[in-house]
């Protein structure tokens, strides 16, 4: 089962991700919220639409922008609409 992993703690665990371009997304319900806060950074991609992230806060260390999920993804990216993907050195482990 795919798990997202960042300074020892389990950020998300589903077996129900969506690959995308590489990229696990974690269905919301998968993630453990209290390692997330939101962040003010938005990012535009031309098939998916308005990125949202989150900083990840583990043990008082943060990793700035570490996850991003489509909040209103555009029609051809409706299947990750709300999920959530990581990158800056949280890995993903099956």
């Amino acid at each position: 089962m795919p798990k997202a992993i960042w300074n020892g703690a389990i950020l998300a665990e589903s077996d129900r991700t969506e690959v995308v371009e590489g990229n696990h997304y974690f269905p919301p319900d998968s993630i453990n919220k209290e390692y997330f806060k939101d962040s003010s950074t938005h990012t535009t991609c031309p098939w998916k639409g308005l990125a949202s992230y989150y900083n990840i806060e583990v043990d008082g260390q943060v990793n700035k922008d570490a996850a991003w999920y489509y909040p209103d993804a555009k029609e051809k990216a409706k299947n990750i609409e709300g999920y959530i993907a990581f990158w800056r050195g949280v890995k993903v482990e099956s």
